[in-house]
C-alpha cells in the first residue's frame, strides 16, 4: 500500500505531522531524509561486504587444527 504525505494528513494520522514539527520539518523532508538514510545504509553494507570480500582474498590458507584446544583457550583467559 502506497501512501503520499497528503495522505496520511488526510486521514487524521498527527504522528508524522507533530514528528515533522518537533523537528522543525515537514512531513515530506521526514520522508526524503528517511529515503536518503535507506541509500546510506545500503551503499555502507556494499563497502563493508567488498570490504570483507578482499580480507577473504587475503588468507591463504587456514587450518582449524590450529586453533587451541580448550584447556588451552581458557588457561590463556585473563583473570
Amino acid at each position: 500500500m502506497t501512501r503520499t504525505a497528503n495522505d496520511i494528513t488526510s486521514r487524521g494520522d498527527l504522528t508524522a505531522r507533530i514528528r515533522a514539527a518537533e523537528q522543525g520539518s515537514s512531513v515530506s523532508a521526514l520522508v526524503a531524509e528517511y529515503l536518503r538514510s535507506l541509500s546510506d545504509r545500503e551503499a555502507e553494507f556494499a563497502r563493508l561486504e567488498a570490504q570483507q570480500r578482499r580480507t577473504q582474498e587475503q588468507i591463504d590458507r587456514f587450518s582449524a587444527r590450529d586453533r587451541l584446544d580448550r584447556e588451552e583457550l581458557h588457561g590463556r583467559a585473563v583473570r
